[in-house]
This record gives structure tokens, sequence and C-alpha cells, in this order.
């Protein structure tokens, strides 16, 4: 069931209202964790000071030391307790959804939509798994970083989480920082990865709805997983870490397609390389058994990959972008392997679903897995739902029609079919005698009425939805695809890689993908 974000805004704000009252009182300014050094905003650090490996940074003007986890004038159960509600005052941290680039190993879904704008699930859209994850931790102060194809990303944050609203998410926000042209030379330019797009909003962090944040939770805006947020800034601030990095242990057939780590036994890290190869693949193997695997378990999985997802200390970010690092342009090729032999970097052990939808092929195995018994990620769960717009639709209307294993989205319509192993998207209309297997339809944006559906048909035109006696297989649908009667979408002769857009699809991987707004006539065997 598909969670509008309306209905979480009350219930939101108490929520976030009622834990930073708990965090605050009897709050210590003296026990607040903070750099000494840090009076001006993005002020460059010397490294000397920083114990590296450590937590704690010394004040020349009075020579006291900063502790991450307590200071010395912190004592008793009572003030530990208010120190760990601190920890967790959500607050204190800022989220950054990164929108990603053109999205290339997802065309055709991304020609005219960035990445964080792809459906999934029938009902939702990738940007909606970060942003319910912050929502269900409690952070509501959020940024999402766009610049390829962000048009449908705009629309469907502004219908589902009403950016620019201060009432949306209580003193929170939600914001669109589209990229833009600045004055002077580096300002002619566009993002030019993650970290350079951070670095051309570093100003937001000197802005007076700032001065309280304490760490910055960098998220990608595609991937599929669920995550207490809190639970893992708050072990981020108990280790006294500069960054952490949210990680998972891998196997070895994807594990050079991420950025991999080694650790001691206490979790720091050693060394990163970014989506090594060859020889350099086999010498980031460790025993993944520190993380808390168990030998089998750690014989399968030998690496412990990045999740792209990051926790800097506000201060740690402002001087990396600016002072240490002014010239990189990503966080997982350069400033990370970068960093790891001169700040207290920590890696923190996610163990659990998660999927990076970065490829047309995991795309549709992560839809298709989610009609799987028992499903290894799943959007119903009453306690931490998944939020999307608010479409107002009705029960999907399904006559004599079989369904097996399958996901049918609101407002569709089915008549005398059968569905095997599919996810079928918002507003859907399949019609007679039609059999889908392996397949995720996206749906449609629209309805046609049943006069236009009758002229059209009387033109001998197509209408939105797929046509009577039409089989297809391991297929995706994007939305508002016509497809007619007697179609066959099989692809049995195996062809992994075709463009035949001309004609309404492509193949990719070996999944056929029907363009969006495309038609395929009736009769047409893929």
């Amino acid at each position: 069931m598909a969670v509008s974000a309306d209905h979480c805004r009350i219930s939101l704000s108490a929520a976030i209202q009622s834990r930073s009252s708990e965090a605050l009182a009897g709050r210590n300014p003296r026990g607040l964790v903070k750099f000494c050094n840090g009076e001006v905003m993005g002020k460059k650090l010397q490294l000397s000071q920083v114990q590296l490996g450590g937590s704690s940074i010394k004040n020349k003007k009075n020579g006291h030391v900063c502790k991450s986890l307590l200071t010395a004038d912190i004592a008793g159960e009572s003030k530990l307790r208010d120190l760990d509600l601190e920890k967790r005052d959500p607050k204190t941290v800022v989220a950054i959804i990164l929108g990603g680039g053109a999205g290339t190993r997802l065309f055709p879904l991304t020609k005219r939509r960035a990445k964080p704008a792809v459906p999934i699930g029938g009902a939702y859209r990738l940007i909606d798994v970060p942003m319910s994850n912050c929502i269900n931790s409690g952070i509501n102060k959020v940024y999402i970083l766009t610049q390829f194809n962000s048009a449908s990303l705009n629309r469907h944050i502004s219908r589902a989480y009403n950016f620019g609203s201060g009432t949306t998410f209580g003193d929170g926000y939600v914001e669109v920082l589209a990229a833009t042209q600045t004055p002077g030379e580096s300002g002619k330019k566009w993002f030019q990865g993650t970290a350079d797009a951070v670095r051309q909003f570093h100003w937001l962090f000197e802005d007076a709805r700032s001065k309280d944040i304490e760490d910055v939770l960098i998220l990608s805006g595609d991937h599929l997983y669920r995550m207490d947020y809190m639970d893992y800034i708050q072990n981020h601030r108990q280790s006294g870490a500069d960054i952490t990095i949210s990680c998972l242990p891998m196997d070895d057939s994807r594990a050079s397609d991420f950025g991999l780590m080694k650790i001691d036994k206490k979790g720091k890290v050693l060394s990163f390389n970014e989506k090594p190869k060859g020889n350099d693949l086999k010498a980031m193997a460790v025993d993944t058994t520190v993380l808390g695997l168990s030998v089998e378990e750690a014989l399968k999985k030998p690496y412990i990959a990045s999740m792209g997802v990051y926790v800097f200390k506000k201060e740690i970010l402002l001087n990396l972008l600016r002072w240490r690092f002014p010239t990189a342009n990503d966080f997982g090729s350069e400033i990370i392997p970068a960093s790891a032999n001169e700040f207290f970097i920590k890696a923190y052990l996610f163990n659990d679903y998660w999927e990076d939808i970065g490829t047309i092929r995991s795309f549709f195995e992560a839809n298709l897995a989610l009609t799987e018994h028992p499903n290894k990620f799943s959007f119903y769960d009453a306690a931490k739902p998944m939020y999307t717009s608010r479409r107002n639709l009705p029960p999907s209307k399904i006559d004599s029609s079989k369904i097996v294993d399958s996901i049918i989205s609101h407002g569709s319509f089915l008549t005398d079919c059968l569905i095997e192993h599919s996810v079928v998207g918002i507003r859907s209309r399949i019609n007679t005698n039609v059999h889908l297997k392996d397949t995720v339809m996206l749906g449609a944006d629209y309805y046609e009425t049943d006069s236009e559906v009758l002229s059209l048909l009387a033109e001998g035109r197509v209408p939105v939805g797929i046509g009577e006696n039409t089989k297809i297989k391991d297929c995706i649908i994007d939305k508002n695809a016509r497809i007619g009667k007697n179609v066959v979408i099989a692809n049995t002769e195996g062809v992994q890689e075709a463009d035949r857009s001309s004609e309404g699809f492509y193949i990719r991987s070996g999944v056929t993908v029907i363009l969006k707004n495309s038609t395929i006539e009736d009769g047409l065997s893929i």
C-alpha cells in the first residue's frame, strides 16, 4: 500500500518535537559535541591538531580538550542518558540526496527522467526510498541535488513532500537544489561529480538554519533498502569518527562494481579502493568475520563494499571540500580514498537487504524480487512505511483473471487475463486473453475514458494499455505505452542488446524495454 506523504506531516512534526524536547532536557552546553576550532564555518583545520584514529582536538585558546563522547565535567548515569539522547537528536543532522548523473546504464528508462524519478514497485519512485528513510528516522532537513532530466523528479517531490513549505516538516524543509551557474570561471561548470555537487552548495552550511547542524548525511537517490539513519549516526558519533561509511559484505561476482575497503578489528578504515579489477580486486579481500559474519558467510562474502551512504562531521566535510581537496570531484573515487590515512574513517555494517538500481538488469530483477515468497524486501511495513505522492486512485478492478505471485497497483483494470510473477503499475489496463509473465509494467500517468478507447479502436489506433490476445515475457513496459492486439514480446532469439527505438523498444541485457509513450502496433512479434 502506498502511503501519501501528506499523512505523515502532523505525526512527523510531533515526533520530532517530542524527541527534541527529550534530548534538550537537562542538556549541559559544555557537553556538546563540537570542534573547538570551528567557530568560523569551513575554517581551514590544521591536520596536526587532529589526533588521527581518535576523537579529540586541542583548542589553543584555552588548552581545553573537546571529546566526541564525553567531557571531563559530565558525570553520573542521568547525564550519560542525556548525552545518548543528544546523539540521537535528528535536529542536528541534515541529509543530502544526490540525484545522480545521466543514468546511461538505466537508459531508456532515464531518457526523459532522472534516476531517482524512475518508478519502482508499482506505485513508488526511487527517490521515495531515501526520503521515507529520512522521515522514519526523524530527519526533517533534506536537500536534493539534481542536474539531469529533473522535471519529473521536481514534480514528484513537490506533490509528495511539498518542498518549500515550512509546515510540511515542522521546522525542517525539503528543498531541491538544481545545478546552476554562478559568477567566476569555476561557476560556469555544471556538477562534475558527487563531491563537486555538494561543494557548489557549501554556502548553505553557513546559513542561519544550519547553525545547529553537526553531521551531514550523504545519500544516493537510486538505492532500494530500509534503514534507520539515526542508529547509523549515533554509531558515528559514539565512535568519534570524522567520516563513517555504511558498508555491507559482498561476494566475488559483484565486488568489482563497488568501492571496497579494508578495516581493522575496531572498524577503522585502513584503505579504500573504488571499483578495483583483477589483482587489485583480489588484494581487497579480507576476513569479514570482523563484521560479525559467521565463518561460512565470510568465505562466501570476502569483501567489504561501500553502499555510497556517508556521514561526515560538518566541519570535516567543509574543510575537505574547500581546503584539503578543492579540486576533487567524487567522494567514492577521490575524497574517501585520499582521506583514509589522514582522518578517522569508520565502517558501519548494514547486513540487510540493499540493492543498487543502477542498470536495466538490476532494476528488472529488484522489481520481480518483490513478488517472491518470502521476499527479501517489502514496501509493506506499518512501522516504517514508504511514502509517495497522493493520487486518490480507486481500488483495482479485476474481472475473471488469474494472478500468480504478482503485485497489482491501485487504479488498474484487468479483464480475463493471466498475470504471473509480474509487477503491474498504477492505472494499468490489461485486456482479454493477455498473458504477462516476468514483466514489470510501470502503468500510466492518466486514464483514457471508455468513449476515447472506443474511438481509438474505431480509427484503427491503439489505446493506452495492453490489447487482446497479447503475450509478453521478460519485459519492462514504460509508462503510457500502447501495445496492440495479438502482439508477442518474448525475445525468443535471446538478443542481449538492440536499438529498435523507431519501432518503440530497446533490448538491454536481454530485457525488452518498451519506451514511454510508444506504440506497438497490432500483430508485431519481438
